[in-house]
């Protein structure tokens, strides 16, 4: 075989420029308004307020605390689901390499070498005699050209599959950082629960020694001192209750961390934590498709045209080709020597008549995209509610604590005032049970807003994409 037949097929694969039999790609129109929600829960503020846009501020810059930002570094550097997420985009970068590498031939070199005894009876010269045969080759085996493009379009769906798995790592780290935000938050608000069940429990204790000895005096009904002491058990058993969780919340935080959060790192109540920079979703609903998780529902998409147009590219013909040069002698020293070279040239092409495999292949292939559109369609509508639901959130959780503050307020004077009417014998204690239980209520409600805030805040951060 002559040379330029060798370097003439091999540059038919790196500088054909085969097209495939995929469809072209065209993004889908979003099924979505252009626009977020209009309503009395959203204020006008929530979306047009000034702001960086999430894509567009880093996690650092949005984490104000300190020390906050010092646990979200751990939860990066050790957590095992992140971890697990760049793992299974080093295998899917892997494998696309391998699918890639099926453009090209490979290319061996093969050395052999046979002593065979062939008898008397057996000889063509009807005498014993002992047959040898050395050979170097160099070749390509079953190199398959690809003139429809079955390979690249299975080349371009692994691609697209490793592609969307580096967006599920994304999405995966967005979803770590808000956690550990949450985490915190909560841990924080834990705390100041704590410390208001201590608070309220030493105010009951107070409260039930006083009218002990009110009732020791004869001043106090029997009644009155049970009901006192229902309400020192009650804040007893509440003291218990959030260590309880606050315990839960510190390992919640220690897993998502990765490893246990030092002490000095950990908040002792809410109004300790710097909020979060304050941001922008912006005027349109396309800033959605920048999510990974959306990114990554469309590679997928991408990946299932390309997979149509391997299913197509199975339905006409493929040429292969198994090729080699080399040199062959009966004698080891004679195997470089002149007039020795041999080649060998093979190719070979399969044209399918009749196959159902590939014509439900194909149909399989077709009804995968249309799974991938609907997830995609899917994973964008989703999407759009996460952000209304924040932004609902975001325009009347400021209205809420503001009422709550007040009627904690309101309650804290209806408590003082029915504390004095009782000791001045005007009232009943019940009056004063009644505050009491009230006060603690919103006081605890007022925490649990507060909390809501923050993590809303965290919330819409990530929903729009923010974190990467």
């Amino acid at each position: 075989m002559k040379r330029q037949w060798f370097f003439l097929l091999v540059g038919i694969a790196v500088f054909l420029d085969a097209c495939t039999l995929a469809p072209k790609y065209k993004q889908p129109k979003a099924p979505i308004p252009a626009e977020w929600p209009q309503g009395p829960a959203y204020k006008e503020g929530g979306v047009r307020e000034a702001g960086p846009i999430a894509t567009k501020i880093k996690w650092s810059e949005f984490f104000t605390d300190p020390k906050l930002q010092k646990v979200i570094e751990m939860a990066l550097n050790n957590n095992r689901d992140l971890r697990l997420a760049a793992l299974n985009v080093e295998r899917a970068r892997a494998l696309y390499g391998v699918q890639r590498a099926e453009l090209f031939p490979l290319v061996s070199a093969v050395s052999s070498g046979s002593k065979q005894r062939v008898p008397a009876d057996l000889s063509a010269t009807g005498k014993s005699m002992i047959v040898e045969q050395y050979s170097v080759n160099l070749g390509i085996t079953s190199w398959e050209i690809d003139f429809f493009g079955r390979i690249r379009s299975l080349k371009e769906k692994a691609l697209h599959e490793y592609l969307a798995t580096e967006q599920a790592r994304r999405s995966a780290q967005i979803s770590l950082m808000s956690e550990v935000a949450r985490a915190y938050f909560t841990l924080a608000a834990d705390r100041e629960n704590l410390k208001l069940a201590r608070s309220t429990l030493e105010t009951q204790q107070d409260t039930y020694h006083l009218i002990k000895r009110m009732y020791e005096l004869g001043l106090a009904s029997e009644l009155d001192l049970r009901r006192a002491q229902t309400q020192v058990e009650a804040a007893r058993q509440d003291v218990f209750r959030f260590t309880q969780l606050v315990a839960k919340d510190q390992n919640a935080l220690n897993l998502l961390a990765g490893s246990p959060v030092p002490e000095e790192l950990l908040p002792p109540d809410l109004e300790s934590v710097d909020p979060p920079k304050d941001i922008s979703p912006g005027l349109s609903s396309d800033v959605l498709l920048h999510r990974p998780d959306i990114a990554a529902a469309e590679h997928q998409l991408k990946a299932a045209y390309a997979n149509i147009g391997a299913a197509r590219a199975a339905f006409f013909p493929r040429i292969s080709l198994t090729t080699s040069v080399g040199t062959m002698s009966l004698e080891l020293t004679d195997l470089f020597s002149a007039g020795s070279r041999i080649w060998n040239f093979a190719p070979q092409i399969v044209i399918p008549i009749f196959d159902a495999r590939t014509w439900a292949a194909y149909r399989v292939s077709k009804t995968l995209q249309k799974i991938a559109l609907t997830q995609y369609e899917k994973a964008i509508q989703t999407a759009f509610r996460e952000v209304a639901d924040t932004l609902a959130v975001k325009g009347t959780v400021d209205e809420q604590l503001s009422a709550q503050r007040s009627l904690v307020n309101a309650l804290a004077e209806t408590y003082h005032l029915s504390r004095q009417r009782y000791t001045n014998g005007i009232d009943s204690y019940l009056s004063v049970l009644d505050a009491q239980r009230a006060l603690y209520a919103a006081q605890k409600g007022l925490i649990s807003l507060r909390l809501a805030k923050l993590a809303n805040h965290v919330r819409l951060y990530a929903v729009l994409g923010g974190g990467g």
